[in-house]
């Protein structure tokens, strides 16, 4: 793409950001560094409106990293809820307490040192960088991805990973000033999400609908490996799930209250370990299991 089209694509997403952004807490001047990075881990697979709330409790008990860390980690994981995946929750603990011995409980300001937490790849530390400090980084989610394949490259969808073609890409496309290249990247990922959607993508009200290459290509349809959706009924996760819900709802559960669960008896034999290898669950008695201390 060459400059003065990525200047009218810069332009267009940028307007059209400032008149249609969501109101979130982890956005906006008063929102903390320590917000936006549990906003992060939460938002990892999770839509919006499920995070909201865990995300407005989660920081009214720990408003700082250092409030965290202090608890132990089976509290984490039960305040982490119905979420979902809740080694994120761990992994935010672990990523506090790492925050507290090496930063002085102040979340880091620079992608080198938040890469190095716990838990924090390139991704979430280029988004903390980016929306918490208002750095210049490539931010690669989901969203931003689709958004990028289709008006840039003409594609329905991105790869499964994200090429090196593609960062290259994203990279051109990075405006120069530091909070300018903050806001874009916010932007383009708000896009993905509200317009530039996967299934039912609203080309009609699209800000860059005349300069997407998908639309300009007429359209063609995803050329690649098979989409999986994320199966639920029946599988370990949702085993592993129901598992999880007894834990946080009491002090510790039994064997007998897990059968009861959970009928099948292999998937629910594979799960416990599985939980207490992961670090989620604690086996404190034969036959009796808590969270984790």
């Amino acid at each position: 793409m060459d400059a003065p089209a990525a200047s009218a694509l810069h332009d267009a997403v940028l307007d059209w950001y400032d008149d249609h952004a969501r109101d979130l807490p982890w956005r906006g001047v008063a929102a903390t560094p320590w917000s936006v990075m549990v906003s992060e881990f939460m938002l990892q697979q999770t839509p919006v409106a499920r995070v909201l709330p865990v995300h407005a409790a989660w920081l009214e008990r720990w408003p700082t990293p250092a409030d965290l860390a202090a608890e132990s980690t089976g509290e984490a994981v039960r305040m982490w809820g119905r979420l979902g995946y809740p080694r994120r929750a761990l992994r935010l603990h672990a990523a506090a307490v790492a925050i507290v011995e090496r930063h002085g409980g102040a979340v880091p300001t620079w992608y080198a040192d938040l890469l190095a937490l716990p838990g924090v790849g390139d991704y979430t530390a280029s988004a903390i960088a980016s929306f918490a400090y208002g750095q210049r980084h490539v931010v690669l989610d989901t969203n931003v991805r689709r958004v990028l394949a289709r008006a840039v490259s003409g594609v329905e969808f991105p790869a499964p990973a994200v090429t090196r073609a593609e960062r290259d890409v994203a990279t051109s496309l990075l405006p120069d000033a530091p909070a300018t290249a903050a806001t874009w990247a916010v932007a383009t990922m708000e896009l993905g999400a509200l317009v530039c959607t996967a299934r039912q993508p609203s080309c009609d009200t699209c800000p860059i609908a005349e300069l997407c290459a998908w639309r300009a290509a007429g359209f063609p349809a995803y050329d690649g490996p098979p989409r999986r959706g994320q199966a639920w009924a029946g599988t370990d996760r949702q085993c592993r799930g129901r598992i999880m819900a007894l834990a946080r709802d009491q002090s510790s559960v039994s064997t007998a209250q897990v059968e009861q669960a959970w009928p099948e008896r292999e998937q629910r034999e594979r799960c416990l370990p599985g939980l207490v290898a992961d670090g989620l669950l604690t086996q404190i008695t034969p036959g009796r299991w808590s969270l984790p201390g």
